[in-house]
């Protein structure tokens, strides 16, 4: 009988699940917390979805068969715009649309096999969660960790909420359009730059975090050394010093402007001035991210005040209002060096004013220096030595940093300013104006102000009568439910209608899992016991933020005694996994008006053509190209790129599955490539990943009789020790290699009977973490006592390691070639002879004589021809 996957995959789901073979149990044995970073219930799985998960299921199904206790859990991201979007556009609940999907993805997932603990599933929007999220908050407040303040926040008119800086995209609001404004709120803020140090350093000591993540952390927290000193104003009412932070002040001796924020305190002043008044109300409709100001355009009020140059006195420098400078940035001013800046040269180029050079290339005279930034900054690596022309330094060769060293010590020798210590990371803003988000448990009162709300009160609950028919929070129009008593004195008062941030509720659900039921954030055995996470997987897209706000809300969570000390640092280790791409199929058509079009009569052509995308199934490859199904129309193929719905290249698991098998489908994403690069999906690919395991079931099902093979034994020895080395690595695709090798050496190996289901069993368990329904019928097949999911991880014996032969590479003209496997003692001559009648290598000579043919014994081949 052929291997009907159909049939099989869920009868060894029910045999799994009925015998609660993947429960996480808390015992003598070590743990191990595998996790992949949970889902957002969209309502589909993806192919991304099948690839991170197949690879954390064959982490977890590993250490469990290597005596581990196994934390596998699953939940869902569950609040958030998209649920608010659908309730807008389809009418409805977000909360029935959130379970919903939560049922149908759940239902789509298990099929995969996954070796999940499903008794600890929760969502983020669960009633529970929601209690311990808001219990905690209420800890953190007390422990000073939160704070509210007036903020400038990423304000979209249209959706009437704040929007976090990757929710802007050229300008507008990711959702809306609209063009999103900057605006004064009071808002809620955790204190995450109090541990802007901590967090940078801990970096050194995260060894299981691939480098480029811990890099991109460490630019995103942005320590830097520098200068913040005072500029005295010229008679300017009020504000007798401009404070400035600056990381260059050895171009101090350039400056040619002082630059302050629409929202500097002295910009606010002269807004008495309608001029000034209308420049700041247009500049605040820029966002707040630095993307956002980079990509604006750069514009300046000159405000007709002026500063003294703390280096000259008499030398005065305008002060303008500039949209490209952030009061939440170090002081909300900076002078500008258009010399040595190209922020500050665009601006003094629109603007006419100086550009003095500070320094120029090595060697460089005044009027060289001066020349070479008329028309461009002169922008050197801090580390490279330049010739200062202008300033206190003289005209030294020095480097950057030397010279900013020498900027600081004079400043603090003279006065007028100190060397301090500054990071670019800025508090946590977690207060969204939307319903669908987990809300803020305190309450403002008239005579005791804003207080926590009392713990016995939580957990405080979204109401259910709400209405998505007009923009804006529903909360802040609900009738009754912002109506409450004070917790303090008992009078009238009214609750906070602001809800959390999302991140917030992604920040601490690793340490939920080690206690999803319990009455309180976490248990202390339970944490002590499965924390910290092992092995962290998810989407390098997380690398900054999600990472970050979890790295610091573990230390928040040991500081309010809900975490372990150890546990500061909440994941060992991380794997950032690639994409899954395909190709892209598309015809094209002509651009009618209602399309594309803007102008004719409605369904006129005017000459242009927009691309039809075709789904895969909609396609078909011949010889001569590629057509639509029964077609001759042909279709245009763009090389593989990212899944995306708008595109149509992308492939439903649920299809794949029923179509192949689960264990097709996680063989497929495991084989292709290594497991941090992109992977594409192709057709063939999966058919021969189906017709291998195909194979391998008939290898099982049709056991000759026959004796005994010491090559095959040595063979599957060797692949237990290769495929545990490559699981370990994270190599997946090289533990498939040499599976498909083992396979192979079992299906041409003289050996039968006991001999060959002994080295069955052996590739049985190994395929187990991989495609485990199969794995369980070869073991049942071939004389496996129990199920193979329960069965020890083998161990290779150290003496069948040992080969009595070696493999030769074999280099032509210096470029890799060919390989020769040969007795470790075999003389030179021998090799010499083998190696010119291999096929491969007379290929690549071309039938070209050989002009020298080296043997290194024991290591390689060099043929030169």
């Amino acid at each position: 009988m052929p291997y009907d996957p159909a049939h099989s995959e869920p009868r060894w789901q029910q045999a799994w699940d009925g015998a609660g073979t993947f429960r996480a149990v808390r015992d003598e044995r070590p743990k191990y917390y595998v996790l992949e970073m949970f889902p957002y219930p969209s309502g589909r799985i993806h192919m991304g979805h099948v690839r991170n998960y197949t690879m954390g299921d064959v982490v977890a199904r590993f250490k469990r068969a290597q005596g581990f206790s196994v934390l596998h859990p699953m939940g869902w991201d569950a609040f958030g715009m998209p649920a608010e979007n659908a309730a807008m556009e389809q009418g409805g609940h977000p909360r029935d649309w959130t379970y919903a999907n939560i049922a149908t993805m759940r239902e789509q997932l298990k099929p995969l096999g996954l070796s999940i603990d499903w008794s600890r599933e929760f969502a983020t929007c669960d009633d529970a969660y929601v209690h311990q999220q808001q219990s905690m908050f209420l800890d953190m407040l007390e422990a000073g960790l939160i704070y509210r303040k007036s903020a400038m926040v990423n304000w979209d008119p249209v959706d009437m909420t704040v929007l976090a800086n990757e929710q802007v995209e050229d300008g507008r609001g990711w959702r809306s359009g609209a063009l999103v404004e900057r605006r004064e709120l009071t808002q809620w803020f955790f204190r995450i730059s109090d541990y802007s140090d901590e967090l940078l350093s801990a970096l050194d000591g995260l060894s299981g975090w691939p480098e480029k993540v811990r890099l991109m952390q460490a630019n995103w927290i942005g320590k830097s050394r520098g200068l913040q000193f005072r500029f005295d104003t010229v008679d300017v009412a009020g504000f007798p010093q401009i404070e400035v932070y600056t990381t260059r002040p050895d171009t101090l001796m350039g400056a040619s402007f002082v630059a302050i924020s629409p929202d500097h305190p002295l910009a606010k002043a002269l807004e008495s001035d309608p001029k000034v008044a209308a420049f700041t109300a247009e500049a605040r409709k820029i966002g707040t991210s630095e993307e956002a100001l980079e990509k604006a355009e750069k514009l300046g009020f000159d405000t007709g005040l002026t500063v003294r140059h703390p280096l000259d006195p008499d030398w005065h420098l305008p002060i303008w209002i500039a949209n490209f400078v952030l009061m939440d940035y170090g002081t909300g001013a900076i002078f500008g060096s258009p010399a040595h800046d190209e922020r500050d040269h665009e601006f003094a180029l629109k603007y006419g004013l100086p550009i003095r050079a500070t320094f120029g290339p090595k060697g460089s005279t005044l009027a060289e220096a001066d020349a070479l930034v008329a028309d461009a900054p002169y922008v050197p690596l801090k580390s490279e030595v330049v010739s200062y022309v202008r300033g206190f330094a003289g005209a030294q060769d020095q480097s950057g940093e030397a010279a900013v060293d020498a900027a600081i010590a004079h400043a603090e020798a003279q006065g007028y300013g100190e060397g301090v210590t500054k990071f670019r990371l800025r508090d946590w803003g977690i207060s969204r104006q939307r319903y669908w988000g987990c809300p803020i448990p305190v309450v403002h009162c008239d005579a005791c102000g804003t207080v926590p709300e009392a713990k016995e009160n939580l957990p405080v609950l979204l109401p259910q009568d709400v209405s998505f028919d007009v923009p804006g929070n529903p909360l802040d129009r609900h009738p009754t439910w912002r109506q409450t008593t004070c917790p303090t004195c008992g009078a009238p008062a009214r609750r906070e209608t602001d809800t959390m941030d999302t991140f917030v509720d992604s920040s601490w659900y690793y340490a939920r899992f080690t206690a999803p039921h319990a009455p309180t954030p976490t248990v202390a055995e339970d944490a002590d016991y499965w924390m910290n996470v092992d092995q962290y997987i998810g989407g390098i897209e997380h690398a900054i933020l999600h990472l970050l706000y979890s790295r610091f809300f573990a230390r928040a969570m040991v500081k309010t005694g809900h975490l372990p000390e150890k546990s500061k640092e909440p994941f060992d280790a991380l794997f950032t996994q690639g994409m899954v791409t395909h190709e892209i199929y598309y015809t094209s058509a002509p651009l009618t008006y209602g399309s594309e079009a803007t102008y004719g009569e409605e369904g006129a052509t005017y000459g242009g053509t927009r691309k039809v995308f075709h789904l895969p199934e909609e396609v078909e490859k011949r010889e001569n190209g590629v057509f639509i199904n029964g077609t001759e129309t042909p279709v245009e193929v763009i090389p593989s790129a990212k899944m995306s719905k708008s595109k149509k290249n992308v492939v439903d698991p649920v299809n794949i599955v029923a179509s192949f098998g689960a264990d097709t489908a996680r063989w497929f994403m495991l084989s292709d490539s290594p497991p941090e690069r992109d992977v594409e999906w192709t057709a063939a690919g999966a058919e021969a990943a189906n017709k291998f395991l195909a194979r391998v079931w008939r290898l099982a099902d049709e056991v000759p009789e026959g004796g005994d093979d010491p090559d095959l034994i040595r063979a599957a020895h060797r692949a237990i020790e290769d495929v545990t080395r490559a699981i370990e690595g994270f190599a997946f695709n090289k533990a498939v290699a040499k599976l498909y090798e083992l396979a192979n050496a079992i299906g041409k190996s003289p050996a039968g009977g006991e001999s060959r289901r002994a080295a069955l069993r052996i590739l049985a368990q190994l395929l187990a973490p991989m495609v485990p329904h199969l794995a369980e019928e070869v073991w049942q097949k071939v004389g496996g006592q129990g199920m193979v999911v329960d069965a020890a991880w083998p161990k290779a014996d150290p003496a069948l390691l040992v080969s009595d032969s070696v493999v030769l590479p074999i280099q032509i003209n210096g470029k890799r070639r060919a390989e020769i496997e040969v007795p470790k003692d075999m003389p030179k001559d021998q090799i010499e002879a083998l190696v010119l009648a291999d096929e491969t290598v007379q290929r690549f000579m071309e039938g070209l004589p050989v002009k020298k043919l080296i043997v290194v014994p024991g290591r390689i081949v060099n043929v030169v021809v």
